[in-house]
């Protein structure tokens, strides 16, 4: 499967392809790729926050820990949404805002697992003159292991 050499940094890119407020249709699966997790992503993504812990980078370490071997902070769940949604998806819009979410982690996400998101949007609404979705996004191991799930909420742009 091929990996893209790097994320799109552009998120106007592609922007006038997105769907708008009016075309959200809550309860409609929203389109996902699959994605192999490398453990160079991880590693880039750990530098990137910050993360220095021995369970992500050494192998003797994490294969002595309880895990058996190297895995993923749960927080990479934020690089996957990016990883596994085309560029033209709604949740890339420029101007999104998070307006807050919730997240369950359940196993944890290795080098070289082939990660698939479910996502869709469940309600739309319109509060104080603003424009809210609320998602699901579950995202499966090879094995069709839950690795997390959540639900989040973002204000659209106009």
């Amino acid at each position: 499967m091929a990996q893209p050499d790097a994320f799109e940094t552009d998120f106007w890119k592609h922007a006038n392809l997105r769907k708008v407020w009016d075309d959200i249709v809550p309860g409609e699966p929203r389109k996902t790729i699959p994605y192999t997790l490398t453990k160079d992503a991880i590693e880039l993504y750990c530098a990137s926050v910050g993360e220095d812990h021995p369970l992500y980078f050494d192998e003797d370490y994490a294969r002595a820990s309880l895990y058996g071997g190297l895995i993923a902070p749960p927080s990479i769940h934020i690089l996957l949404m990016f990883a596994c949604t085309p560029a033209d998806d709604w949740m890339r819009s420029p101007g999104t805002v998070n307006a807050g979410q919730s997240w369950s982690y359940h196993i944890p996400v290795r080098p070289n697992d082939v990660i698939t998101l479910e996502a869709r949007a469940l309600d739309k609404f319109i509060k104080r003159e603003r424009l809210f979705v609320v998602h699901d996004n579950v995202f499966f191991n090879q094995h069709g292991a839950v690795i997390c799930s959540g639900r989040g909420w973002t204000i659209r742009p106009a």
